[in-house]
């Protein structure tokens, strides 16, 4: 007898309908999954059976043929040991009451225990998408699959207990779907906290009001980490979208603790040590890297000329398009990449360059291997710079408090909702975003700050890229100053915080 029931498979951050079926034959005992799988599911075979018998079930003792159709598709991954074992108790007869409309994820352990399966996001997406009414996923993976609604999520603890819900026996109570509040979660770093830095603290409000990128330069001990770890507390929170976004990214890296909606903007912080393979994504299954796991949040790579040259260079891409496509020998897949990059970089090796009470030891040849290892391209992509010079004791110790995260918060709020308004029915969510074909719509200026930008494009010899950067700033700037069109100061603020590294114009 053969049984075919629905599935699911991951390809990068979305699913793809999949048919299980199982057929029992007569003949020598045997059991065989067929379909491309990887290696971990043709392991299936043996945690399907043993969970069959720890069930309480009888495993067939004749031939059994699993396929995975369509069968031209490599499969990956432990969640398709619940569908299997279902299809294979519906074919022996255990299952008689099988729903014709229903799709099923989950990896069995030894003794029948249902375990979490990443993806699970994706897979009720697919499921509100292809019309299916039914999903049946691990206990672990219901908070994440009751976010998609109008469909019935059926948390399943174990093979049995879902052998007995599909008899009529001992019947699941379905999850209950529950949006979360979207609310910014409180940081420990307050801008409160540091104190000094005026122009640091500035250049990283227009950066969280306009989704730019930001470099810090400055001696060891500046502030520049600390000014980085505060940028989260000033960002607006995110929006349902965004955190679904962001959700489904975790959730098909395998990342998503504890089950249901990302409510807080991801903080990455990699290592200088860090591969291209980690920061772009890869690896066998082409996974998602850093830059992806940053998604509508911030990427901060601190030592930023100490990572290798390869590894920034990766960036330039994702950069100026918000993805990034992988592509290995199990597929391409395609990610977003839209973060909020802040870099952070000493003056020199020894961070002393240009101090005036510390003397730099670095040789020039040194120096200028260092300087070197960010290339124009890559900086052409960094809309802000800021120095970070060190405090003097009276600085540090001043009595004056400075303003803190959730009074910056308000300010960059309304600047991003002048955004939302004016990029309603668009795929716009910041100024950052803007195409270059939309910046004339969008980015008007005054007979004044028309002048200024064109004296400025021949003087500073910008390329098109910093062109339309300079705008996309500036247009931030007046967003925070309640301005229709951008005035000859805004953009003369935007020209004081363009990255410059010696040679780069």
């Amino acid at each position: 007898m053969a049984t075919s029931i629905k599935s699911a498979a991951l390809c990068g951050i979305a699913a793809r309908a999949l048919t299980v079926e199982a057929d029992i034959a007569s003949g020598l005992p045997g059991f065989a999954v067929v379909g491309l799988p990887d290696a971990a599911v043709s392991e299936s075979r043996d945690r399907v059976r043993a969970a069959i018998k720890n069930s309480g079930f009888s495993f067939p003792s004749g031939r059994v043929t699993v396929n995975l159709a369509p069968a031209d598709s490599r499969k990956a991954g432990a969640g398709y040991d619940l569908p299997i074992a279902v299809a294979i108790l519906a074919a022996c007869g255990f299952i008689t009451k099988l729903p014709h409309e229903a799709i099923y994820a989950g990896e069995l352990s030894l003794d029948g225990t249902v375990r979490p399966v990443p993806g699970v996001l994706a897979i009720a997406e697919l499921a509100r998408e292809s019309k299916v009414p039914c999903l049946f996923v691990p206990v672990e993976n219901a908070a994440e699959a009751a976010l998609v609604p109008d469909i019935k999520i059926i948390p399943v603890g174990s093979l049995l207990a879902l052998v007995l819900h599909l008899e009529g026996t001992r019947v699941i109570d379905p999850a209950p779907h529950a949006l979360p509040e979207l609310n910014a979660p409180e940081w420990e770093t307050d801008f409160a906290a540091i104190r000094g830095q005026p122009t640091a603290k500035r250049v990283l409000t227009i950066a969280a009001s306009g989704g730019h990128n930001v470099l810090l330069s400055g001696p060891p001990g500046s502030g520049k980490t600390m000014l980085s770890h505060a940028l989260p507390g000033i960002l607006p929170p995110l929006t349902y979208n965004e955190a679904l976004e962001t959700t489904r990214i975790y959730s098909a890296a395998g990342l998503l603790a504890g089950g249901g909606l990302i409510s807080a903007r991801p903080f990455r912080h990699p290592h200088h040590s860090a591969s291209a393979v980690a920061i772009v994504g890869g690896g066998a299954t082409a996974r998602p890297g850093e830059i992806s796991l940053a998604h509508r949040g911030i990427l901060f790579m601190d030592e930023f000329p100490e990572f290798p040259r390869s590894v920034l260079e990766h960036l330039r891409e994702p950069l100026e398009d918000g993805t990034i496509t992988v592509s290995r020998a199990a597929g391409t897949n395609t990610y977003p990449a839209k973060f909020l990059l802040v870099a952070a970089k000493n003056p020199c090796p020894c961070g002393y360059a240009g101090d005036p009470q510390i003397s730099c030891v670095c040789s020039p040849s040194r120096l200028e291997l260092y300087r070197k290892k960010l290339s124009g391209p890559l900086i052409d992509r960094i809309d802000l710079a800021a120095e970070v010079p060190r405090q003097n004791f009276s600085e540090l110790t001043a009595g004056n408090a400075d303003e803190n995260s959730g009074s910056v918060r308000e300010r960059v709020v309304m600047a991003r909702e002048r955004q939302t308004i004016r990029y309603a029915g668009t795929r716009i969510i910041t100024n950052s975003e803007l195409s270059a074909r939309l910046l004339e719509k969008y980015c008007p200026l005054t007979e004044a700050a028309g002048k200024l930008i064109a004296t400025a494009v021949d003087r500073f010899r910008l390329s098109a890229r910093s062109y339309h950067r300079l705008l996309k700033v500036s247009r931030t700037i007046a967003d925070l100053d309640g301005a229709e069109m951008i005035e000859e100061k805004h953009l003369a603020e935007a020209l004081q915080y363009r990255p410059r590294v010696e040679g780069v114009h």
